[in-house]
């Protein structure tokens, strides 16, 4: 069985999301299209000392950039910079800024058990538009389209995208997300995706965001494959964690 969770590239094909580090990745977006940052300006992706991708973000505040928990797990923080501005990754485009500290959610332990949250903080300042945090579950009932975005892989097994990728998905109801994964949370975690799958987030997409216009709603987690019929992708459920986001990148 196959699951999304290892840090490294992110494309946007389906509805899986994942990552994994300068290894093999967790997919990316499967079944999307090509994405732009003049939509999207809070999408970046993490970067190892070697300038290899390996998982997305998005930008909180001028200063600190979401992420999956799972993400900073592999790459040691001084060997993790944060990219922003860049659609495409052979180009020179926007900034490259150092992480200078990380803070992972206390209650984080792997991807299955929820709270797969992390806030990174940058030496100096993002010059693009933050995310807003959605803070209220009961504007995102189930089958609210959500777009999720990213590097990664563009098929489960496939190559990873060289451009930002971006797929339309909608959230699923906690029943039908719990019969694709058991051990699923809805404290923590949401889930997004088609039933008869084909679009989804994938290897390498972890860490990216779930959004519903300029508002994140959801962190790339992790999946059973990616686009799968019956296997949507986990998020991790910002509702729950808008708090702690906005304590740990300076929102107050």
């Amino acid at each position: 069985m196959s699951r999304r969770f290892a840090p490294i590239a992110a494309t946007v094909l389906a509805a899986t999301v994942l990552s994994m580090p300068a290894a093999e990745a967790a997919p990316s977006i499967v079944g999307g299209e090509k994405g732009s940052l003049a939509d999207h300006p809070y999408a970046v992706y993490l970067v190892d000392s070697h300038g290899t991708q390996f998982c997305g973000g998005v930008i909180v505040s001028r200063t600190a950039v979401a992420t999956a928990a799972h993400c900073t797990i592999d790459v040691p923080p001084d060997e993790t910079s944060v990219v922003a501005g860049r659609e495409d990754k052979r180009s020179n485009d926007g900034v490259v800024l150092a992480v200078t500290d990380v803070w992972r959610h206390p209650d984080y332990r792997k991807p299955q058990q929820g709270s797969d949250l992390a806030v990174l903080t940058v030496r100096g300042q993002l010059p693009y538009r933050p995310a807003a945090l959605a803070r209220d579950a009961s504007r995102y009932p189930a089958g609210t389209k959500a777009t999720v975005l990213g590097w990664g892989r563009i098929a489960d097994g496939g190559d990873r995208s060289d451009y930002l990728r971006q797929a339309t998905v909608p959230l699923t109801d906690d029943a039908t997300c719990r019969t694709g994964y058991p051990e699923y949370n809805p404290a923590s975690m949401l889930c997004a995706g088609y039933p008869s799958g084909g679009t989804d987030a994938c290897k390498g997409d972890s860490g990216g965001p779930l959004v519903t216009g300029a508002t994140l709603v959801g962190i790339v987690s992790y999946g059973d494959g990616c686009g799968r019929p019956g296997k949507p992708g986990v998020y991790t459920r910002v509702t729950s964690f808008a708090d702690d986001i906005a304590a740990h990148s300076g929102l107050g």
